[in-house]
């Protein structure tokens, strides 16, 4: 299931700790942890953020959003921030209008439904705590909300392109409708995104159309507004993966017939062989197609309202409706085939010997899900207090998710050509349903929480805040064993019917020692239990509690030209699921599935600090020492059994650099961002690693007028080559030596990528 999707979701890992979180997240491409979806936003934004912010969830100010959008694995969502712990395949949370845009990640990926947006007023980081006290999870969110009518007639819009072919546009209109407070607001976002490489069987990786209408309220004395805003998404994307030459010091090479970011690895007609498990039928899926396409309709319901007796009451309700497909091709190994293997090209006949590519693929078609949310609260100043109560409801129903599953070869190339072999079928497939996935259902949660901002004292700042929520689920499953003639409607169905409690909270102190010094603590806990997703597969699921505590101290100095935080920070997380598709490291054409739980343990350093020492130059810096590491992490494969507890967490940087200096001249700005990742693990045994990298952006942007900007994005303008994130297959290899000059799979950083924008606002 999840563990198996789009790295590009999984594993954006780019620099930066938040409010002393200096640790970072990973995760194998094949061992998905199926629980935080929210653990990653990347962003440069500095820790001083604690202490002011420039954005709001229910009214409050939270984190900074400088550098959220700046990705440099692809265009499609904003950047991952790291916290030590494994990251979902949801990637970031992503809230708009204070609820999430999905319920859950999967089968609806955040990105298939949001994009930044002219059409959204405003967009920023929501902070650790906030999202803990708030939605009671784990991690960081992007927060935003929809734009909605204005009293004057507006026109704001933006046009986006790269030399690669790519073409984004996004306009919003918005007007008033009437004298008596009535007004509208209409936007549509269109990407043509073709990335940086041709696939062959389509000219585009990112198609999606976002179109949103919407209708405002406002009252008189400025006692609040009423909002109705419907949006219609339709979104597919493709992710790509690179060939490589694994060489000693983690180095990863450019083979003759393969150019990483600029070839592509996905089978050349883009097209699938599956049987079906709802029904048995035999059917091909196409990546451009509805079976790689998600369609989702949106209505929100929100405003607020000024009360009499000072209270200002805040709703935000939605109806999201969605049908989501999802077909995903993942590599797995590399094996090497010789004249007596007896492979053939599928689309000649002709003989073929040399490298050959294991790959999975997987479909989910057409899954209907529908949620219904609703988030009520109530806020007031009360002397020194900044009082919060709110109730926050989220329903999801699920119907028949479904996986199907199958294997096939394919020749080592840009734009592959599928094989057929002696193991295979006649079109070149084998192992149908092989841990193919079903559940069906329903969630319900329902929350109710308590905050308060207290500054107790011209030196002394408390915020802490409680939350607590009932989790209910109900539904189906199956323990029985997937294979070839597998269907759920034969399968014995299993009830799932349960209730869980669970807690979480915040406390936040600042004391200044003086006027710009001080000293900050920071204590959060979140637990969580299963969901439905934990179902999919044969097996009954471990649904102890999940518990993350998570405590911070630092230092903080604010002057006239430097701020700066530093702050360290310990975390753990226990019971966490990992789902494998293993590779046998003494036989390559052997795969086995398995379940493990496992713990995570965290301790980090962060310095942040933000110079501006003459007018118009700004400079941000950011360093984090890190070590998060597995515990209690073991399970049986292929007739052995494996130990990883206390190795570093995958894709782990020890070291962390960011460094964003800038310069502004009347209405010139110039810009960049370097990133810096020391070595980084690319198997769970911490056998193979990747050698440190730096990715870097720079731009410069020009305020023609009031009404008309230009900028110019360079993504690796100093044109890094090379791979990130895990080797495909390689989770059980000890020892490396082997595998120097062999060819492996993994994913990357985009190439050299000149984009150019034109904003205008009327």
């Amino acid at each position: 299931m999840k563990q198996y999707i789009d790295k590009n979701f999984k594993r954006r890992r780019l620099s930066l700790l938040f409010a002393g979180l200096s640790l970072c997240a990973s995760s194998s491409l094949f061992a998905q942890e199926e629980e935080n979806q929210n653990l990653k936003v990347q962003d440069s934004v500095a820790l001083q953020q604690e202490l002011k912010g420039d954005n709001e969830v229910d009214g409050k100010k939270n984190g900074s959003d400088r550098n959220v959008m700046l990705n440099a694995s692809s265009n499609s969502g904003p950047r991952d921030v790291n916290i030590g712990l494994p990251g979902s395949v949801g990637g970031i949370t992503i809230l708009e209008n204070d609820l999430p845009v999905v319920y859950l990640f999967w089968p609806e990926l955040p990105n298939k439904t949001w994009r930044q947006s002219v059409s959204l007023q405003r967009t920023g980081l929501l902070k650790m705590d906030e999202l803990a006290s708030t939605m009671g999870d784990l991690g960081f969110a992007v927060n935003s909300y929809t734009q909605t009518g204005t009293e004057k007639f507006q026109v704001k819009g933006k046009l986006t392109g790269s030399h690669f072919g790519w073409f984004q546009g996004d306009l919003n209109v918005s007007g008033p409708i009437s004298d008596n407070g009535w007004s509208y607001t209409a936007g549509a976002f269109v990407n043509f995104d073709p990335s940086t490489y041709d696939l062959g069987y389509n000219n585009y990786a990112d198609q999606t159309k976002i179109f949103r209408a919407g209708i405002t309220k406002r009252f008189k004395d400025g006692k609040g507004e009423f909002n109705i805003s419907y949006k219609y998404a339709d979104s597919y994307t493709t992710t790509n993966y690179a060939v490589i030459e694994y060489g000693p010091d983690g180095e990863a090479n450019e083979i003759d017939d393969f150019r990483i970011g600029r070839d592509s690895y996905i089978i050349r007609d883009g097209r699938v062989r599956f049987k079906n498990i709802d029904g048995g039928d035999d059917y091909w899926a196409s990546m451009d197609g509805t079976e790689n396409t998600n369609t989702s309709h949106n209505i929100d319901i929100f405003g607020n309202y000024l009360m009499d007796n000072g209270w200002n009451f805040k709703y935000s309700t939605r109806l999201h409706l969605a049908k989501a497909s999802l077909l995903n091709i993942i590599p797995l190994s590399i094996l090497n085939a010789n004249a007596e293997d007896g492979y053939t090209i599928a689309s000649t006949g002709e003989a073929y010997t040399g490298s050959v590519g294991t790959q999975l693929g997987m479909n989910s078609p057409e899954i209907p899900t529908t949620s219904i949310m609703g988030r009520f609260s109530i806020h007031k100043k009360i002397e020194n207090h900044d009082v919060s109560l709110g109730v926050l409801e989220q329903y999801y129903d699920i119907d028949n998710y479904i996986s199907n599953r199958s294997l096939f070869y394919q020749t080592i190339e840009n734009q592959p050509q599928r094989l057929i072999s002696p193991g295979t079928d006649e079109y070149g497939f084998y192992g149908y349903n092989g841990g193919a996935e079903f559940h069906t259902g329903i969630e319900n949660k329902l929350a109710v929480y308590a905050s308060d901002d207290w500054q107790v004292s011209d030196r002394f700042k408390l915020n802490y805040g409680i939350f607590f929520r009932h989790h209910h689920i109900d539904g189906e499953y199956s323990l029985q064993q997937r294979g070839v003639d597998f269907t759920i409607q034969d399968a014995e169905k299993t009830p799932i019917n349960k209730n869980w409690f669970n807690i979480a909270g915040k406390i936040n102190a600042s004391y200044n020692l003086t006027k710009k010094f001080g000293v900050l603590a920071n204590f959060q806990y979140t637990e969580e239990n299963g969901r439905l997703e934990r179902y999919s597969a044969a097996l009954d699921p471990n649904t102890t509690t999940s518990k993350s505590p998570l405590g911070a101290a630092g230092i903080f100095y604010n002057g006239d030209w430097v701020s700066l935080v530093s702050q360290v920070t310990y975390l753990t997380k226990n019971n966490y699921l990992k789902r494998f598709n293993l590779v046998n490291p003494q036989d390559n054409t052997q795969q086995e599935q398995t379940t493990t739980y496992y713990d995570i343990e965290t301790l980090g350093w962060t310095t942040d600090v933000v110079l501006t020492p003459f007018k118009g130059f700004s400079f941000h810096g950011l360093v984090t020492l890190q070590d998060p590491k597995y515990k209690d992490f073991t399970f049986n494969a292929f007739g052995n059994t494996y130990d990883f507890s206390d190795k570093t967490v995958l894709e782990i940087s020890k070291v962390l650099i960011e460094l964003d200096p800038s310069y502004t001249y009347k209405d010139w700005k110039v810009w960049a961002s370097f990133r810096y990742f020391s070595e980084q693990y690319a198997n769970i045994n911490n056998a193979l690693t990747f050698a440190p990298r730096w990715e870097n952006f720079g731009g410069v942007n020009y305020k023609f007028n009031d009404h008309l900007n230009f900028g110019l994005t360079l993504v690796n303008f100093l044109n890094q080559v090379g791979a990130k994130g895990t080797i495909n297959g390689a989770e059980l290899i000890e020892d490396p030596e082997p595998y120097y000059g062999r060819l492996l799979t993994s994913s990357y950083i985009r190439p050299f990528t000149a984009q150019l924008s034109v904003g205008f606002n009327f």
